[in-house]
C-alpha cells in the first residue's frame, strides 16, 4: 500500500510514543516545536511524541491495534486518512497542520 505522494516506503519520518492510555504520532519535523494559533499554542513535546521512529506502514499497524490516538502533522494524519481510519470530516488545523483524534468505543 502506497501512503502519500511524499512517502517513501521503509523511512522513518514519524515519531511515536505509547503512553498508558494514548498512543501519539507526530510528524518528525514538527518534534519541539511551538504551533501558534491567535488565541492558543500547542507545544509539540518531544517527551509526548518522541519515543521512537516509525515508517507511515508503522503507523498503519499501529492505528489498527490502539483505540485513543493523538495525531499531529501532514504525513502523519494524511497516512490515517489514506489508510481509511479516520475522515476528512476528523481533522482540523493548528498552525496549518493537521491534527486528529481518534477514540474508538
Amino acid at each position: 500500500m502506497r501512503c502519500s505522494q511524499y512517502s517513501k516506503e521503509g523511512v522513518k519520518q514519524l515519531y511515536c510514543k505509547l503512553h498508558k492510555e494514548v498512543f501519539a504520532c507526530c510528524d518528525k519535523e514538527l518534534a519541539g516545536k511551538t504551533l501558534k494559533e491567535t488565541d492558543f499554542e500547542v507545544e509539540v513535546r518531544e517527551d509526548f511524541y518522541a519515543d521512537r521512529e516509525i515508517t507511515k506502514e508503522e503507523l498503519i499497524e499501529r492505528l489498527k491495534e490502539y483505540a485513543n490516538i493523538n495525531l499531529l502533522g501532514d504525513k502523519a494524519v494524511t497516512t490515517a486518512l489514506e489508510a481509511g481510519i479516520i475522515s476528512k470530516e476528523s481533522v482540523i488545523e493548528i498552525a496549518g497542520v493537521k491534527h486528529a483524534i481518534i477514540l474508538k468505543l
